[in-house]
């Protein structure tokens, strides 16, 4: 069964989306230890005790945030490059930004090799996104953090969304929309309960 087949089945109805999910291949994403598993709903390891997502995650995270085809959007926690790669089939800009170094290198080179030059890799700390760049329509933290990171709030441009796992390392986590109006104002949405590794980035706020 295809990625695209079981997440329909699962609730995930924006076409644009469940395009994305049947166009990028999650197998160049994977350790070739792991290949047989790439289409299976399921994270999987990559390395550096870091895992890519399962594509449900994938798809629900990236439905939830509602790209335009205009829109600059920054990725925090690259991983494996696979979930740059989908936003990238949706947005017109993505902006990445991977703490471990080994990893950013790796993905870089799938993405590259794929043909994706709307995406742009950064090695660094997650924690204060990528300011130079900033401001970004939507933002997504593919780790989990204590809380929401007040920096990267900053970096929402006005209208702006961020999705993001909140809760303790190595236990359920709540995935939490932040929308910035017009006007500066932040709120926030807890949509479902989640699992991801720790956010590794550090910071003051």
């Amino acid at each position: 069964m295809e990625i695209s087949d079981y997440l329909q089945d699962d609730g995930i109805t924006s076409r644009r989306v469940l395009d994305a999910m049947r166009v990028v291949p999650r197998e160049r994403f994977v350790p070739e230890a792991h290949l047989s598993e790439a289409h299976a709903n399921h994270p999987l390891p990559i390395g550096h005790g870091q895992t890519i997502s399962q594509p449900f995650v994938v798809a629900y995270m990236t439905q939830a945030l509602d790209l335009r085809s205009t829109d600059r959007v920054l990725e925090i926690g690259t991983g494996s490059g696979y979930q740059a790669a989908i936003l990238a089939e949706l947005a017109a800009e993505v902006y990445t930004v991977e703490t471990i170094a080994a990893l950013a290198d790796r993905a870089r080179l799938v993405l590259v090799g794929l043909g994706y030059p709307n995406i742009h890799v950064r090695t660094g700390n997650g924690y204060h996104g990528w300011p130079e760049e900033a401001p970004f329509d939507a933002a997504i933290v593919t780790a989990a953090a204590t809380h929401v990171p007040s920096a990267l709030v900053e970096q929402l441009a006005p209208e702006g969304r961020m999705i993001i796992p909140v809760g303790a390392a190595f236990a359920v986590q709540r995935l939490v929309m932040v929308r910035k109006s017009a006007g500066g104002r932040v709120t926030e949405e807890s949509l479902l309960p989640v699992r991801f590794v720790p956010f590794t980035g550090e910071g003051e706020d």
